[in-house]
């Protein structure tokens, strides 16, 4: 059995769902298929969502959106004789969803569960177009089998439950060739909706491969592989063929948007590799992520990537008690630290930014230390990853090839990881940075040898 996985560009337009369905007739093998919203449907849900909160009627045109989207992709790809059960399946959530959002507009206002509930729908229309458009499809919700549970004040995989309901749920499924599940979404413990976060269909393909013992995890997705860079940015970035586990983890960690960071997590304990595939170019070799030869090679830079949205947080003053308050109280709240100095300052995504300062300012409310408190303007959190951890004079060649680019550091270069060293700059130079350190240590002639 394998596990495959197409995110929202694969299943955008009735021409690369076609490319999605030849890609899965021509398994030789049983497979489990995960599928995300139609491209870009979620974010329009978001924003329905959003209009409706604010009083106005302009939501009812997004609505309206949607459904003329959806109507589209069914009559162009689903066989004739499967079309009016799909659309029926799908005009009834559309019409759940059309009753939610005017609840929304009547009431001016929108929770996080009903957000949760409204942005659910992109998945479970997406899995009935699918599934009716490939002869023999079985559909499998994940609504039946993927559960979460509230951690410091976030929705995670409630693992346990879980794996028992997904035991039960494919015991009955063993000779379905072709089952399509869902991707990204959930219920919580109390049985209402919830999600495995944005990229969540990512994760679900991986839970799935990891408590079914797929052969492999398939993500297709837009791009041919990991990339050596942002090809945005970095002209002549390279695919690489193959990672390790860690060294996909790292990219990930830093910033690298080809797989949803926790994916590889369930299969990398169950040693079950991954493939990165493009669905535009099915015939691209794609990237390798596992343990074998090819990831254990001689030492040598593979990738470069970032987190554009950073903030650097101070406490100015600071001893050594309180530097350690601080980032406990960060990471006791589930907020991520970026390249901690040891002394007063570590790094913070973005979206976490207001809320870190929140918390360390009633944390040391009545201290000296309160008086210190500061966030900094955006900054990018840039990471090299090397094969063989490099060595030791990598963090000061880095900050020398950026001091000769002119590009001033706001935290130096750090080991952050054996084979990661990683530093912050401004996010204005957040590209000339990228570029300045893939030209500098990343030979890409050598990254497929």
């Amino acid at each position: 059995m394998k596990v495959l996985k197409f995110g929202g560009t694969s299943v955008g337009t009735p021409e690369s769902l076609r490319s999605v369905r030849a890609i899965v007739e021509n398994q030789p093998e049983q497979c489990v298929v995960t599928v995300s919203a139609l491209g870009g449907i979620t974010d329009r849900l978001i924003a329905a969502a959003d209009c409706a909160a604010s009083g106005g009627d302009s939501y009812a045109d997004i609505y309206a959106e949607i459904c003329a989207r959806h109507r589209r992709v069914c009559e162009a790809v689903v066989p004739s004789g499967y079309l009016g059960g799909a659309w029926s399946g799908v005009k009834t959530l559309l019409d759940e969803l059309e009753t939610i959002l005017k609840a929304i507009n009547l009431l001016g206002e929108i929770t996080e569960r009903t957000r949760d509930l409204v942005v659910s729908y992109g998945e479970r229309m997406s899995c009935i177009i699918v599934a009716s458009m490939i002869p023999g499809a079985r559909l499998a919700h994940s609504l039946d089998y993927i559960r979460t549970r509230r951690h410091f004040g976030k929705s995670v995989l409630d693992s346990e439950n879980t794996s028992k309901l997904i035991a039960d749920k494919f015991a009955g499924l063993g000779s379905e060739r072709i089952i399509i599940v869902p991707g990204f979404i959930a219920r919580d413990t109390d049985g209402r909706i919830s999600n495995l976060g944005r990229g969540g269909s990512d994760y679900t393909a991986a839970i799935l491969a990891a408590e079914l013992n797929a052969n492999v995890l398939e993500i297709w997705t837009d791009v041919d592989g990991f990339m050596t860079a942002d090809p945005r940015i970095v002209g002549n970035a390279a695919v690489i063929d193959a990672l390790s586990f860690v060294e996909a983890m790292e990219l990930c960690n830093f910033g690298a948007k080809v797989v949803y960071p926790p994916t590889i997590y369930p299969v990398f304990h169950k040693n079950i590799p991954i493939i990165i595939k493009n669905t535009f170019n099915p015939t691209a070799a794609g990237t390798f992520i596992g343990d074998t030869d090819k990831t254990m090679q001689t030492a040598q830079a593979l990738g470069v990537s970032s987190i554009a949205d950073t903030r650097l947080i101070t406490l100015r003053g600071a001893d050594n008690g309180q530097y350690a308050r601080m980032i406990n109280i960060l990471t006791r709240n589930g907020i991520e630290t970026l390249l901690p100095d040891g002394r007063e300052s570590c790094g913070v995504r973005g979206n976490d930014a207001a809320r870190a300062e929140a918390l360390l300012t009633e944390e040391f409310a009545g201290e000296s230390a309160a008086d210190g408190i500061s966030i900094s303007e955006p900054q990018a959190t840039v990471a090299l990853i090397v094969r063989g951890g490099g060595d030791g004079q990598l963090p000061a060649n880095i900050a020398n090839a950026l001091n000769e680019a002119g590009i001033p550091i706001s935290q130096a270069p750090q080991q952050v990881s054996a084979g990661t060293v990683a530093c912050m700059i401004s996010a204005n130079d957040h590209k000339e940075a990228l570029k300045t350190i893939h030209t500098n240590f990343i030979n890409t002639s050598n990254i497929n040898d």
